[in-house]
């Protein structure tokens, strides 16, 4: 498969700027393969499809408000500075991106804050807008850490075109998140709310949490025509125990194992067996799923809508089959489902 396969037309009206008013009221395709069927649904009536000893693979990474305004001094130019990950929690050193970064070299210093009480040297050029930085600050490690939350700003994505508001901060964060470090939110969680979950559970439901902190390579665009050229940003990811035994068991039982979003569903083909069993990881991954690819875990998954020659598009068309998912998504456009991070969900079973 070619990246053109990936392209198609988005009217700009339906790439969502806020959710929806409850998180279990956005609206819910569904899909099943076996039956080649597109239904209309409420994302609430999710439920309807998982019976006991199915299993729900959760995403509990936790989004930081990574974007931050400063200065550059002696010009006093406004400067974005978008935190990526720590590099070095004794230095204080982090890998940044910078905008405009063309202002900012190797020396420069900026300053946070209407105190100037936190600043930042940079230290290193890593790519066109990439820098090290290292943070000078006067306290200990967990006042930094607070210092950075207090100036920081919930990072939604750029394409929202308008001011970050209170709402953001709790709505661009799933209801179980819990480990912190990721720049993006793993976007399919978002329509759980928690008497959703409730529901669920009662239904006896199972969980399995897994961690991938998003990083911003999950909105790289793809550049090249021939997808196997194609290089993904490596992710923290871990995997523990508990989650593989559950996963495991109900694999054993043949029942029904849901990724929830496209982060989950990586995170679980990062760590097969060679008997198709899920184990336990922590280090990093930077696994690329595009047709073909076999997945041994997951037989269904939730997901948002992507946009054009997004990775996360190539994993659906790999999970849904191709022409099942543009059929689906000209169905989307049609029917003005909204698209990407605060938009509608689709369940592939």
């Amino acid at each position: 498969m070619k990246l053109s396969h990936f392209n198609f037309n988005l009217p700009k009206e339906l790439l969502a700027e806020f959710p929806a008013e409850n998180r279990d009221e956005s609206r819910l395709m569904v899909i099943d393969r076996k039956k080649q069927t597109i239904e209309h649904k409420m994302f609430k009536d999710v439920i309807n499809y998982f019976d006991d000893g199915d299993v729900l693979i959760l995403n509990n990474t936790k989004v930081f408000p990574a974007r931050l305004y400063g200065n550059k001094e002696k010009t006093g130019a406004r400067i974005e500075v978008f935190l990526l990950r720590e590099l070095n929690s004794e230095q204080r050193l982090w890998d940044v991106l910078v905008d405009p970064a063309r202002k900012i070299r190797i020396g420069n210093k900026l300053y946070f804050g209407d105190d100037d009480s936190l600043v930042a040297e940079v230290i290193d050029n890593t790519t066109s807008r990439g820098r090290t930085l290292r943070f000078l600050y006067d306290g200990s490690y967990e006042e930094f850490r607070n210092k950075l939350t207090e100036l920081g700003e919930t990072p939604i994505p750029k394409y929202i075109n308008r001011e970050v508001t209170a709402e953001d901060a709790e709505r661009y964060q799933t209801i179980y998140a819990k480990e912190e470090g990721a720049v993006a939110a793993p976007t399919a969680g978002l329509h759980f709310s928690k008497h959703l979950l409730k529901k669920l559970e009662i239904k006896g439901v199972n969980f399995a949490e897994v961690t991938l902190h998003v990083g911003l390579g999950t909105f790289n665009p793809v550049e090249v025509e021939d997808l196997s050229k194609h290089k993904m940003d490596s992710e923290e990811l871990i995997i523990k125990q508990e989650a593989c035994d559950i996963v495991n068991e109900a694999k054993g039982k043949k029942k029904r194992i849901c990724a929830v979003g496209t982060t989950s569903m990586r995170a679980i083909e990062s760590s097969v067996s060679s008997q198709s069993t899920l184990n336990p990881y922590e280090g990093w991954t930077n696994k690329f799923i595009f047709p073909p690819h076999d997945f041994s875990i997951a037989n269904c998954m939730i997901t948002n809508f992507h946009t054009p020659k997004s990775t996360l598009l190539m994993m659906i068309s790999a999970f849904c089959g191709h022409d099942l998912m543009k059929k689906a998504y000209d169905e989307a456009i049609k029917e003005g489902y909204k698209f990407y991070s605060y938009g509608d969900a689709m369940l592939i079973l």
